[in-house]
């Protein structure tokens, strides 16, 4: 049997729906989905299987223009894991068509698009009508030589089987990364961290857009086959304290049934979370708090 292996990059503007892809083909939820951009900060990487290939995915934060420190870090860390990948997929969502964004990452392409095959995916194509989506596949192809177009759903699941099929023949033979049944390379404790944070952005929506990070303190494995798992949420200032915490408490109480209700049936056992809200003024200027979200401090610098 001969088998395959190799990472793709998944590269996009913020919300272009490459998380929704990534959960989609790995066939569980590694990534986290909001409807808030930007939300994906580590290079995160899901493992499909498909026949005798190994396809490991890296799932980059959304390029965009960065301002500060954090955002500067996952840009670099976008380009970084494309740069890194032996398949490089540029997702574009259909009903936005070329953005200022789009033609910054087709610049960006054609510096390390050199000597990698790269896939354009046109995402939610429901969203128009089927002369405009041809009109985009052409003038895309015209501005960068794609290896192959892929018109996609990721949220409906249309066309992605194609586009798995598609980047497992085009993975270098050799052995597999990863034992077959892991599908993500992150520590549980992080991917444990981003679904408190996925809670928290859904339930917060614009109050605190990146003001506040999770990260999980302890965790613990109980004799009764439970999980006992402590997590601190980082927030800048006092008032925001007050958003997390909710009227009378509320607000963190929701956000921590929500995050123990999904890490139960991801874990497929019991876990006691315990959350606790910590004023910390200068988290986005702290080394540490990168390494815990699989960014480098020193991609930040202006």
């Amino acid at each position: 049997m001969t088998t395959r292996a190799g990472f793709v990059a998944l590269i996009g503007e913020p919300n272009a729906g490459k998380s929704t892809l990534l959960n989609r083909m790995v066939g569980a939820k590694v990534s986290i989905v909001t409807h808030k951009v930007q939300t994906t900060r580590a290079r995160i990487r899901g493992v499909a299987m498909e026949g005798d290939a190994q396809i490991v995915f890296v799932d980059t934060p959304g390029l965009f223009q960065p301002r500060r420190r954090l955002d500067r870090a996952m840009v670099a860390a976008a380009w970084g894991g494309a740069a890194d990948a032996d398949v490089v997929v540029l997702m574009i969502e259909a009903h936005r068509g070329i953005t200022d964004g789009v033609k910054r990452i087709l610049d960006g392409l054609a510096e390390i698009g050199q000597g990698r095959r790269v896939a354009l995916a046109i995402n939610k194509i429901d969203r128009v009508e089927a002369p405009v989506l041809l009109g985009l596949t052409k003038d895309l192809n015209e501005r960068f030589d794609f290896a192959e177009t892929f018109m996609i759903s990721a949220e409906k699941g249309h066309g992605v089987d194609d586009l798995r099929r598609w980047l497992a023949a085009e993975l270098p033979e050799g052995p597999w990364l990863y034992p077959e049944d892991q599908i993500a390379d992150l520590p549980m404790r992080m991917i444990a961290a981003e679904m408190t944070r996925e809670k928290l952005t859904l339930r917060l929506h614009q109050e605190l857009p990146y003001q506040l990070t999770v990260e999980t303190e302890t965790w613990e494995e109980r004799k009764d086959g439970s999980a006992r798992i402590e997590q601190l949420i980082y927030v800048t200032r006092d008032g925001h304290k007050g958003i997390v915490l909710g009227h009378k408490g509320e607000t963190i109480k929701a956000v921590s049934q929500a995050a123990r209700a999904e890490l139960t049936e991801f874990l497929g056992r019991k876990v006691h979370l315990f959350l606790q809200v910590k004023v910390r003024e200068k988290w986005l200027e702290e080394a540490e708090r990168y390494d815990q979200m699989g960014l480098d401090f020193k991609d930040g610098n202006a």
